[in-house]
């Protein structure tokens, strides 16, 4: 019976020649992350088990939740990290970008096995990866030991087929996959994307697509590496491929060719609909950005169409790069410019706006249109604001528009 990729990398990592489905095993870490919001419990934990990491190159400290502190209290926070970083000799500490994206440009490498103390760690999937997110206190551990325990996950393939129509980009898709299996459908499931779609893809996409995972309940998202792969990292590691008879618990077929641009409605990730059922919906804030799409390509696709034109007086347009090298890639494309010009604001490298803890915070009764991956209640602000998730274009669409519109009129 053969094995699948995650199944494979878990296998090498804890020293077994192959694993099933439900085995439990106990796995060497590559890396370790945790970030401003999360750090600080992990650290306490750390104190409590009275240990140094067992690895300062290994673990990897992110200022992005909230960099640069907007309260005392988030000042405090980072003090407090700081101080830990400075202790513990951590040579990787950064404040210039979302914590995904760092690893993705900095650390990832194929058949990696990578914890996050963020669940949208299951982006650096795309990767070829095994990465996953966990709780404060299980990386205080994997800090303390170099090693996490896994309980091995089944795995569901999605094939995905096509090339996507105009308007319609790797966003897109990966809600339509959300609305079919729901929030739940994939719960400690390996979400693994193969098909010609994904080989196509972008890494940008692929990045996309593992990112949001999390959001059906998987363990993880996984992609195969390839040459693309390591023409975008610029570094080696070692590619595993599922086998010809590997088993999976599911599979599901999905043609990109199908599906029109999509949006998330507020209060769930599921709560998938096409952009032309929800057409006229007024919006106050449009944010481009986050881990799932803050990326050049990102960036670019909103350009396009911003360019010459002017966002919607009503409208309050940010635009916030994922990392600091995506910033000033598209400072020198005149990206962010052409932004400026049409009435945007650009902010620093981070998280921004997502978890409702910075810049970009709603208030009740206000709505946003926006890139990221969550949408619930509260999460941006006041609980009754709202939420809708979508592509870069249809959200650059919807700030000149004012209003939630197809974005296949603009592109």
């Amino acid at each position: 019976m053969g094995l699948t990729i995650t199944e494979k990398i878990l296998a090498n990592a804890s020293q077994k020649n192959e694993v099933t489905s439900g085995d439990i095993v106990v796995a060497d870490v590559d890396i370790v992350m945790a970030h401003d919001s999360t750090a600080p419990l992990a650290v306490e934990g750390l104190y409590e088990i009275g240990k140094k990491v067992f690895d300062s190159n290994k673990i990897v400290i992110v200022f992005d939740h909230f960099f640069p502190p907007p309260s005392v209290e988030a000042a405090k926070l980072h003090q407090k990290v700081r101080n830990f970083v400075k202790e513990q000799k951590i040579p990787n500490f950064f404040t210039d970008g979302v914590c995904h994206q760092i690893l993705v440009e900095k650390f990832v490498s194929p058949g990696n096995v990578i914890v996050g103390a963020d669940s949208h760690t299951c982006t650096e999937g795309a990767l070829g990866a095994f990465s996953t997110g966990l709780g404060s206190t299980d990386i205080a551990g994997a800090m303390a030991t170099g090693k996490c325990w896994f309980k091995i996950p089944e795995s569901l393939k999605f094939n995905l087929s096509g090339s996507p129509r105009k308007g319609v980009f790797a966003k897109d898709i990966i809600l339509n996959i959300i609305g079919q299996v729901g929030a739940d459908g994939a719960d400690y499931k390996a979400a693994e994307f193969v098909g010609d779609y994904v080989k196509n893809a972008s890494v940008s996409s692929r990045l996309t697509l593992c990112n949001m995972a999390i959001e059906m309940g998987a363990k993880n998202g996984i992609i195969e590496a390839d040459e693309k792969t390591i023409d975008f990292l610029g570094r080696e590691g070692k590619i595993f491929k599922s086998d010809k008879d590997a088993v999976y618990e599911d599979e599901y077929e999905i043609e990109a060719n199908e599906i029109e641009p999509q949006v998330a409605c507020p209060p769930t990730v599921d709560n998938v609909k096409p952009v032309t059922s929800i057409e006229g919906k007024k919006v106050d804030q449009a944010f481009i950005g986050t881990c799932t799409n803050g990326r050049l390509e990102d960036i670019e696709i909103a350009t396009k169409i911003l360019k010459g034109k002017r966002i919607a007086e009503n409208v309050r347009l940010l635009v916030i790069p994922a990392s600091t090298k995506i910033y000033l890639d598209a400072f020198d494309k005149g990206y962010l410019q052409e932004i400026i010009k049409s009435g945007g604001i650009i902010c620093n490298p981070g998280c921004g706006p997502c978890v409702g803890r910075h810049e970009g915070v709603l208030a009740e009764g206000e709505t946003c249109i926006s890139t990221q991956n969550r949408n619930f209640s509260g999460r941006m602000g006041h609980p009754k604001a709202e939420i809708y998730l979508a592509s870069p274009a249809t959200v650059a669409a919807s700030a000149l528009a004012g209003e939630i519109v197809d974005p296949r009129d603009y592109v």
